[in-house]
């Protein structure tokens, strides 16, 4: 009973990888991680200047800053 329980309870193990390989794949990942973000900013921003999607609030201050000019009042 005991040789059973331990070999249930052991958790399998992938392969075993070296530092380097991890970092390689790390920036790999990181790389195109920050490439999906740059596209969809760049996607937003054209988008937003067609009048596409609407703003959110930084987009419109940044974008239209008159819309927030409190010397009328």
């Amino acid at each position: 009973m005991g040789a059973e329980d331990d070999q249930q309870n052991e958790k399998p193990r992938g392969k075993s990888i070296s530092q380097a390989q991890f970092v390689s794949w790390k920036r790999q990942k990181d790389a195109d991680a920050s490439a999906r973000k740059e596209e969809a900013a760049r996607k937003r921003a054209q988008d937003i200047a067609a009048g596409t999607v609407q703003m959110n609030g930084r987009e419109l201050f940044l974008h239209e800053p008159w819309v927030f000019d409190n010397t009328h009042y």
